[in-house]
């Protein structure tokens, strides 16, 4: 594993929740997905209601992830791009998951699993720290 993918992985274990990324019917789309990191693939689990899942099995997609919303002296983003694969996940790796919502734009949670192996991976940081003690400087 390179030293990118190795950080990449790293600030992708700081936040729970990114963006899956690919078409249906030729058109693009992005939704939310849960994440863990697990045997270096990135398990994923969506609302199974949307259908978003039937797009992204076999597919190539791009899976993202960032801290933007943070109060973070530095702000980065992580995509990972490759292969995702519907998957039956174990129960140890269900668990890694913990507790999902309740429900979804008003209906039910109903999860469904997809395994992304990543081919590509790229990290983008924003360090503002110096903007920042400019900004409160005396």
């Amino acid at each position: 594993m390179s030293t990118e993918e190795i950080r990449a992985i790293e600030l992708l274990n700081r936040v729970p929740y990114g963006r899956v990324a690919t078409s249906m019917r030729a058109m693009p789309f992005v939704a939310p997905a849960r994440h863990v990191v697990t045997e270096g693939s990135v398990l994923l689990r969506m609302h199974a209601g949307h259908g978003y899942h039937r797009a992204c099995g076999g597919g190539i997609v791009a899976y993202g992830a960032d801290n933007y919303g943070s109060d973070a002296e530095d702000h980065w983003s992580v995509q990972f791009t490759g292969t995702a694969e519907l998957i039956e996940p174990t129960p140890s790796e269900i668990e890694m998951f913990g507790a999902g919502p309740h429900h979804v734009d008003g209906e039910p949670f109903d999860p469904v699993y997809m395994r992304l192996t990543p081919q590509f991976v790229t990290v983008h940081t924003l360090d503002h720290s110096d903007e920042r003690r400019s900004q409160y400087a005396a």
